[in-house]
């Protein structure tokens, strides 16, 4: 666990200056439909070796959020040797950029790295964008993703998720002997870490909002339960010494609770605990299977999934388990709910809806109007959004049993992207933006 700590503590080892940018005119809308990404040039970084590699993933983070066209560097025809000088605007122009990404990375007298990027507006000929970091060598890589997340929102006016993590189920092994272990990795698949071995079953994992906590569902010595994961120290511990059956966790937003789902006799309500003083009320009372709770961002309101209609349906009640109601009325049943961070949209698992085959991901409106499906994969399920509530993650498994896999996929529904994780993978759930 030594190796996990190290890795919590880089995290806050990172100091920001900033600097007040020009006004500009370049922005994109990102509620319009089909956008047409920016054309943005991101040369190396001038100075460390390590400026080739922080600009390489700058162009990859943008090229993935679809809104961003990073421009091949071949076709440069210009060099940025001072990024505090204007550049010659006109050489960007010729190969249609319409932003541009100088940077430069020097060693300080104690051995850290310092970042210095300015983001410019190539027609309208100003700066956008003035930044400086200073971090320890092996960070750079989180260095990239915040510069990743300061173009996002410079332009577009909505923060980025570039510097985030996912937790997930790894999978290895043959199909009826499947290793699943706890694995964490950055938001682009990057430095990916095995929390456990493979020795019991996980599933369901999920980051709280506020700390560097993680809640699953696990078959330690052969009993299904939810466990709480610290990932600075390593440390697991059973949530509760409940006589059956507890799955399905979720954080409250303010990370104090946790709604879960205990299965008694045939039936499964949902049920809350207080983290600070472990008491646990009943929220749903009724011969049914009621699961998969997730709260609203204002902690108010819970969506869940249950069969109490007759087939698996979205129902929202008040966090008190008072005033539910059924919300999802489209072909097929629907399950998984997750609120988006924002608040306006629910997305949820579709089985069988209309002329869809399998497992589909959708989203709808909290009241249930607005209902689209987002994808058309054999088996899509399990959605965990961006902490900026513009993008989804969620696992796809292959037709033919050929493995499961890790994909995105913005609201619109036409940016999809695969994942990289290290074998098979299923269950992914977003941390929050790293403090």
């Amino acid at each position: 666990m030594q190796r996990l700590a190290k890795v919590a503590g880089v995290f806050v080892a990172l100091f920001v200056a900033w600097s007040v940018p020009a006004v500009a005119a370049l922005q994109v809308d990102i509620n319009q439909g089909n956008i047409q990404p920016i054309p943005i040039a991101i040369p190396d970084f001038n100075g460390q070796a390590a400026g080739q590699n922080i600009a390489g993933v700058v162009r990859a983070d943008l090229d993935r959020s679809g809104l961003f066209k990073p421009l091949d560097p071949k076709s440069f025809i210009d060099q940025i040797k001072n990024i505090n000088a204007p550049p010659n605007f006109a050489n960007w122009r010729v190969i249609n950029a319409q932003a541009l990404v100088s940077g430069q990375v020097t060693n300080e007298p104690d051995g850290r790295l310092r970042v210095d990027y300015r983001l410019w507006d190539v027609y309208g000929e100003s700066q956008m964008l003035g930044l400086q970091y200073t971090t320890t060598p092996e960070n750079w890589r989180r260095i990239a993703h915040l510069i990743s997340d300061a173009i996002y929102q410079r332009i577009t006016g909505e923060k980025g998720y570039f510097d985030t993590r996912i937790v997930f189920i790894s999978e290895s092994g043959p199909a009826l002997n499947r290793k699943k272990r706890l694995a964490v990795m950055d938001e682009d698949g990057a430095n990916p870490i095995f929390l456990t071995r493979g020795d019991y079953l996980v599933l369901t994992p999920r980051f709280n909002p506020t700390a560097q906590t993680i809640a699953y569902m696990s078959y330690i010595a052969g009993k299904p339960r939810v466990y709480l994961f610290d990932l600075e120290s390593g440390r697991q511990q059973m949530l509760g010494d409940f006589p059956n059956m507890t799955f399905s966790p979720r954080f409250s937003p303010d990370g104090n609770k946790i709604v879960m789902s205990l299965e008694e006799g045939g039936v499964t309500d949902i049920y809350v605990m207080d983290l600070r003083s472990r008491a646990v009320s009943r929220l749903t009372n009724d011969h049914s299977i009621d699961t998969s709770p997730t709260y609203s961002p204002d902690g108010r309101q819970i969506a869940f999934e249950s069969d109490r209609g007759g087939s698996q349906q979205i129902y929202v009640m008040n966090a008190d388990g008072s005033v539910s109601h059924r919300i999802s009325f489209g072909a097929g049943g629907n399950s998984t709910p997750v609120w988006s961070p924002r608040g306006d949209l629910i997305a949820f698992t579709n089985h069988n809806g209309g002329n869809f085959e399998g497992f589909h991901l959708g989203i709808m409106r909290p009241d249930g109007s607005g209902e689209r499906i987002l994808t058309d994969g054999w088996d899509d399920e399990g959605p965990t959004w961006a902490p900026n509530g513009r993008v989804l993650m969620f696992s796809r498994t292959l037709r033919g049993g050929r493995g499961s896999e890790i994909w995105s996929v913005d609201v619109t529904g036409r940016n999809e992207r695969r994942v990289l994780t290290p074998g098979d993978a299923s269950d992914p759930a977003w941390s929050p933006l790293i403090q």
